[in-house]
């Protein structure tokens, strides 16, 4: 206990010098506005999401009077959704709540405002709205995004990804969890995976692009 308050002190001070209390405080607050409520959940689970977890789901949002302003099952031909989690591809509001998740598991998830859509609103959401996702886990598997994981795909270790080096390591992942797919499977997460992290656009993925953190925190 004593260890954990000293790492505490250090790590904040060497970071911000800012009071640590109000620090913890400010991260407590944010776990207590995002209101999280399970639904179902698996009898078995062998993984539990946690930060840069690549994440297959489907989800629903409303507003606080029950109206819809977002369906996953319709939108993009009713494909379910992939992100990595924790990392600011979804609103934080859902990086928070949907922590801890097993695949198969169903949450209802309720955000404020300030961790959704804002003073701004996005499209239907007006602003200041606090909405409420039903959200379905369809799998869980380990994120694209630690070092010790880019070492394992970059095949020929020059730093970079390709198409190709991330496509081995998505189907190798999948079937030694048991379920292996078919290649329009592994195109549409490759797709999405360089859609979103290969920012200047050469089709490769770097290890800076790889590794948003800058560091290995995951």
């Amino acid at each position: 206990m004593m260890w954990t308050l000293v790492s505490c002190i250090l790590y904040v001070f060497a970071l911000s010098k800012l009071d640590l209390w109000a620090v913890l405080a400010t991260a407590d607050e944010l776990l207590k506005e995002v209101k999280t409520e399970v639904v179902s959940k698996p009898e078995q689970c062998t993984q539990k999401s946690k930060k840069g977890d690549l994440i297959n789901a489907h989800y629903d949002g409303y507003l606080l009077d029950g109206s819809q302003f977002y369906c996953s099952r319709t939108d993009k031909a009713g494909h379910p959704q992939w992100f990595v989690l924790g990392v600011g591809q979804v609103i934080k509001g859902l990086d928070i709540g949907m922590m801890d998740m097993c695949a198969g598991e169903k949450r209802k998830i309720t955000v404020p405002s300030d961790l959704a859509f804002g003073k701004n609103g996005k499209g239907p959401v007006p602003p200041n709205a606090t909405v409420v996702f039903e959200v379905e886990v369809l799998s869980v598997s380990r994120g694209p995004r630690s070092m010790e994981a880019f070492t394992l795909i970059d095949l020929d270790q020059d730093r970079s990804l390709t198409k190709a080096e991330v496509k081995e390591y998505l189907k190798l992942e999948y079937e030694k969890g048991g379920k292996p797919r078919d290649d329009p499977f592994y195109e549409k997460i490759i797709a999405d995976i360089f859609r979103k992290s290969d920012r200047d656009r050469d089709g490769l993925i770097s290890s800076k692009e790889y590794n948003i953190y800058e560091h290995d925190e995951l």
